[in-house]
């Protein structure tokens, strides 16, 4: 399954390096990549764990950037 969200308010590029390598250790995701030019993040995972890991990458998103509001694209 795939998912597609905007990371609007992402202003720093090394926090969205942060942020893509953080998503990829999650349990269960193939692969995420983080676009700060376009504030797209892209998450590929098993379906039946997507719900957590939304849950958990919104938390990251947060942590790393807490200015920055992740929303469906």
């Amino acid at each position: 399954m795939k998912k597609k969200f905007i990371l609007e308010g992402l202003d720093c590029a090394n926090c969205a390096a942060k942020i893509e390598k953080a998503i990829n250790d999650l349990d269960g995701v193939k692969e995420a990549t983080v676009n700060f030019m376009t504030q797209k993040l892209v998450i590929e995972g098993e379906d039946e764990k997507m719900p957590t890991i939304i849950q958990e990458a919104e938390k990251i998103v947060k942590n790393i950037e807490p200015d920055t509001i992740m929303k469906k694209a």
